[in-house]
C-alpha cells in the first residue's frame, strides 16, 4: 500500500516547509481583496502562514504578502487578519 503524499507549503513569516494543514492560508480574491482563508478552498491566489502571531508579526514588518501578491495591502486587512488569527488560536 503506497503512502498518501502531505502537500507542504511555505510560511510566509518564519520561512519553514510545513504541512499544509498545519497553516493558514491568506488569499488575494480575483477581484484585489486579501483576506484569510480558513478553509483553504477560496479561490485566488494564496500565501500562508503559521498559526502564531510571531510569524504573522514578521510577515507584516517585511511586507511578504505585499510581495507575493504584488499589491498594497491596507493596514486595515492587517489588522483583521490578526484579530481573526488571535480568535482562532483561542
Amino acid at each position: 500500500m503506497q503512502k498518501k503524499k502531505v502537500p507542504m507549503r511555505k510560511c510566509t513569516g518564519c520561512g519553514e516547509m510545513k504541512p499544509k494543514r498545519e497553516l493558514v492560508r491568506v488569499v488575494k480574491s480575483p477581484e484585489g481583496d486579501v483576506s484569510l482563508d480558513l478553509t483553504g478552498r477560496k479561490n485566488g491566489r494564496g500565501a500562508y502562514i503559521c498559526k502564531s502571531r510571531e510569524c504573522f508579526a514578521k510577515a507584516r514588518k517585511a511586507k511578504r504578502f505585499e510581495r507575493a501578491f504584488e499589491v498594497q495591502v491596507p493596514e486595515e486587512v492587517y489588522d483583521g487578519i490578526e484579530r481573526e488569527l488571535t480568535e482562532h488560536e483561542q
